[in-house]
C-alpha cells in the first residue's frame, strides 16, 4: 500500500465509519447527560463532580489489568462486546425516563458501567490500529480518526443542545446508544483476520502489568507526554464537573446555546487534524508535541471570562485555538507510542498510559465539584483551565525540546530507553 492511501483501504474505511458513528454519539452524550443531570434532575455541583468521576473511574480501578486481558484476546472481539454493552446500558436511560423512574443514582451507575466498557474499547482500539493499517500509516490513520472526532465535537454538542430542548435530554441519550450500535455493525464488516495473541513467557497478572508500566516510564519522551496528558486531564476533569453548571447558571445560557459553545472548540480541532501531518513534517514530531500546545493552550484562559454578550464569542475563539493545539499534540504523541511499542505489549502499553492519563479524571471531577461548592462556579472554572494550560510545561522542560524527530520503529523490549 502506498503512503497516503488509507482512503483505498476497505477495512480502515469500515473502522473509520464505525468510529464516526461512535464519536458523534459520544459527543451528543457528553452534552446531553450533564444537561439531563443539571437541568432535569437538578444536580448540585458536588453531584456533577460525582457524575464526571463516574465516567472514567474504571480507568483508575481496573485500567492496568484490563491491558493484560486485552493482550490475551482478539482486539476486534473486545471492541464489539464493548459497543453492544454500551448500547444496552444507554438504552436504559430513556426507558426509565418514559416509565417515570429515572434517578440520578441510576444515571451514575449507567455512566460508571459505560465507562468500564469504554475502557476496554479504547485499549483494544488503539492496539488494533497498527495491525490493521501498518505502522508506516499510523500518522495518517490517527489524523483521519482525529478529524472525525473534531467534526463530531462540533456537530454532537450543538445537535444535542437543540435535541434536548425539542425532545428532552433523556430521549437525546438514545442517539449516543445508537452511535455505539452502528459502530459495532461496522466492525462486524471488517474482513481482515486478526492473528492470535502471542504466547507469553509468564501468565501471572502482576509481572505482565509491570512490563507494560516499565515500557511506558523507561522512555523519557513518552514519560513527559504521559505527565502532560495526565495533568491536563486532571484539571479538565475539574473543569468538566462545573462547565455545564457555569454556562447555564452563571452565564445564563439555554441548552441549545451551551451545545453551540461546546461545539466551537471542535472547529479548531478539525483544522488541527487536517493540518497535523503537514505541521509534523514541517517542524518535526517532537516539536509538534511541545511547541504547538505551548502557543495554543493559553488561549483557553479566556473561557472563564465568558458572559452573555461579546465575551461569549471570545470564549469560543479561545476554545477553537486550544482545540487546534490539542489535536495536533494528540495525533503526534499517540502515533509515537503506537510506533515504538512491540505488538505483544500494545494492550498493556495503552492500558498503562490510560490508567495514568484517564485515571486522574475522576479525581479531578471530585475536585471540581468541591471547588464549585467552595469557590463558586467561575472560580472553579478558573482553576481547571489554568491547570490545563500549565500541563504543557512537562513536555516543554523535557528532552523533546532539544529534538526535531522521534523514532518510528518498534523497540525490541521493555527495558530502559
Amino acid at each position: 500500500m502506498s503512503r497516503g492511501s488509507l482512503f483505498f483501504h476497505a477495512d480502515f474505511r469500515r473502522l473509520w465509519a464505525g468510529d464516526t458513528a461512535s464519536q458523534f454519539g459520544t459527543f451528543v452524550g457528553n452534552t446531553a447527560i450533564p444537561l439531563l443531570a443539571a437541568v432535569t434532575l437538578a444536580a448540585t455541583p458536588f453531584e456533577m463532580g460525582l457524575l464526571t468521576a463516574a465516567e472514567t473511574l474504571a480507568f483508575l480501578l481496573i485500567g492496568l489489568p484490563a491491558g493484560v486481558w486485552v493482550d490475551q484476546l482478539r482486539r476486534r472481539r473486545v471492541m464489539l462486546t464493548a459497543d453492544f454493552t454500551r448500547f444496552a446500558l444507554l438504552l436504559s436511560v430513556p426507558l426509565a425516563w418514559w416509565a417515570g423512574v429515572l434517578t440520578l443514582a441510576q444515571l451514575l451507575v449507567v455512566v460508571l458501567l459505560v465507562g468500564v466498557a469504554t475502557l476496554f474499547f479504547d485499549i483494544a482500539y488503539q492496539s488494533y490500529l497498527p495491525a490493521l493499517v501498518g505502522r508506516e500509516h499510523l500518522l495518517e490513520g490517527n489524523a483521519k480518526l482525529q478529524a472525525v472526532q473534531s467534526v463530531a465535537q462540533i456537530a454532537g454538542p450543538s445537535g444535542a443542545g437543540v435535541l434536548v430542548q425539542l425532545v428532552s435530554a433523556a430521549n437525546t441519550v438514545l442517539i449516543t446508544g445508537f452511535g455505539y450500535l452502528t459502530s459495532a455493525l461496522c466492525l462486524l464488516r471488517i474482513r481482515a483476520s486478526e492473528p492470535e495473541p502471542e504466547p507469553r513467557g509468564h501468565t501471572r497478572l502482576l509481572p505482565q502489568i509491570a512490563e507494560g508500566l516499565r515500557f511506558v516510564f523507561s522512555d523519557k519522551p513518552l514519560r513527559a507526554m504521559v505527565a502532560t496528558t495526565a495533568t491536563a486531564n486532571f484539571f479538565h476533569g475539574a473543569f468538566s464537573a462545573v462547565q455545564v453548571l457555569f454556562l447555564t447558571r452563571t452565564v445564563g445560557l439555554a441548552p441549545a446555546a451551551v451545545g453551540v459553545l461546546l461545539a466551537v472548540g471542535g472547529a479548531g480541532g478539525i483544522l488541527g487534524a487536517v493540518c497535523s501531518g503537514a505541521v509534523t513534517r514541517r517542524i518535526g514530531q517532537a516539536r509538534a508535541i511541545w511547541l504547538v500546545p505551548l502557543f495554543t493552550m493559553p488561549a483557553n484562559l479566556v473561557f472563564p471570562l465568558a458572559g452573555p454578550d461579546w465575551r461569549l464569542g471570545l470564549a469560543g475563539l479561545g476554545a477553537a485555538i486550544g482545540g487546534f493545539g490539542i489535536i495536533v499534540y494528540n495525533v503526534a504523541q499517540v502515533s509515537y507510542r503506537q510506533a515504538i511499542c512491540p505488538d505483544r505489549l500494545l494492550g498493556r502499553m495503552n492500558a498503562s498510559v490510560r490508567f495514568v492519563v484517564w485515571g486522574v479524571i475522576p479525581l479531578g471531577g471530585l475536585l471540581g465539584g468541591a471547588l464549585g461548592e467552595g469557590l463558586g462556579l467561575r472560580g472553579a472554572t478558573w482553576v481547571g483551565v489554568a491547570g490545563e494550560v500549565a500541563a504543557v510545561l512537562w513536555v516543554v522542560f523535557s528532552p523533546l525540546r532539544h529534538m526535531r524527530d522521534l523514532p518510528t520503529t518498534a523497540k525490541t523490549g521493555s527495558g530502559p530507553a
